[in-house]
């Protein structure tokens, strides 16, 4: 059997070190923020080239306390993707502002550049691209715009740590870059985190005082704000993991090539790696017809599969009130409809993708 995702063959040779990491906790007494969550945001600043990371307890509240610090608030527009897990958009709405979706580019699955441009209104604060499944939006057109009308680029990059744009990596595109940490992430904690990367010092003090109840100094809080820290144990455990991270990424990278070699053998396309861009392949997805049959036909072989995400924003329960109904989004609404994810991850046998591709074949088949 191969499933979708195993974290095992990640966290199994790492456990000596994750046990010592999270017992130099239990022994510190700190067990929220402290030295060794510090250490963390110096280190993963350090590996997206930023001077700043402010560490969270979820890449949702990176997404909603990032949005704050820039200042979106009630009355704001923020144009964003309809394909993306739902917290993209619910931090919109955290913060007081209104998501305007703009349809993506198929062939990436990320934010469509002129799509977003059709998308301003003239409350439009911000631009929200996803980097979607581990390959980085299409940046230098949004950021153009952006700088054009005065916006800000706040990246959501909780599937992107490591991809890279034009030799820039994700976190550093945007004037903040939104982290999640959760387990099945390309770096993942033993539970729950996100943090927040920057350039700019301001913006890094203020998401410092967003997060621990609006008080740079204890008992002195300044601003009506959250409980957004990030525990100890979690930030000792990604210290240990981020030294791997490269390895895992090349491992994915690596993957997805024999994929790219195989599909075609049974008459699938491949996902795109857009020119300039270096995908980490955290989904590997296939444009499938008939996809719950196939999906069927490679459980009944042993192979898992998933489909991430089913349904768009646009057509969720929770943002009915926009009134946008079917057909609003072409290719998100394709994109949710068709798109099948294979199993992708680091540890994947040395024959799974010629396992899963042959398997793929017969289900594609019956």
């Amino acid at each position: 059997m191969i499933p979708f995702i195993d974290l095992r063959p990640q966290n199994e040779p790492l456990r000596s070190e994750l046990e010592a990491a999270l017992g130099r906790v239990l022994d510190s007494g700190a067990y929220t923020l402290g030295p060794e969550v510090a250490a963390f945001e110096q280190e993963f600043a350090d590996w997206c080239g930023v001077p700043h990371a402010v560490a969270m307890n979820s890449g949702t509240a990176a997404l909603h306390l990032a949005l704050l610090a820039a200042g979106i608030g009630p009355g704001d527009d923020v144009v964003t993707t309809p394909f993306s897990f739902i917290a993209t958009a619910c931090a919109i709405r955290y913060a007081g502002a209104n998501p305007v979706f703009a349809d993506i580019d198929f062939a990436t699955r990320n934010l469509d550049p002129e799509a977003a441009a059709k998308a301003l209104t003239p409350r439009t604060r911000a631009i929200l691209p996803v980097h979607l499944y581990g390959q980085t939006a299409d940046m230098d057109p949004l950021r153009a715009l952006a700088q054009q009308h005065g916006l800000a680029v706040i990246e959501d990059a909780a599937q992107a740590h490591g991809a890279s744009y034009r030799g820039a990596p994700a976190g550093g595109l945007g004037v903040l870059g939104c982290f999640s940490f959760y387990p099945t992430k390309n770096l993942g904690a033993l539970g729950e985190g996100g943090l927040v990367t920057t350039r700019d010092a301001a913006l890094a003090d203020a998401l410092r005082s967003l997060r621990d109840w609006g008080a740079r100094e204890k008992y002195q809080h300044e601003i009506v704000a959250h409980n957004a820290r990030m525990d100890a144990f979690q930030g000792a455990a990604l210290r240990v993991k981020l030294r791997r991270l490269t390895a895992w990424n090349e491992e994915r990278r690596a993957i997805a090539a024999r994929y790219e070699e195989l599909l075609p053998g049974i008459g699938l396309e491949p996902p795109l790696e857009a020119p300039g861009c270096k995908h980490v392949w955290h989904v590997y997805t296939v444009c499938v017809p008939e996809r719950e049959r196939v999906a069927a036909g490679l459980r009944e072989q042993g192979i898992g599969s998933a489909v991430v995400y089913p349904r768009p924003l646009h057509l969720q329960p929770a943002f009915a009130d926009l009134g946008l109904g079917a057909g609003s989004f072409p290719n998100a609404e394709r994109a949710a409809r068709e798109l099948l994810g294979l199993p992708m991850y680091p540890g994947l046998p040395a024959d799974g993708p010629e396992r899963v591709v042959a398997a793929l074949g017969k289900a594609l088949r019956l």
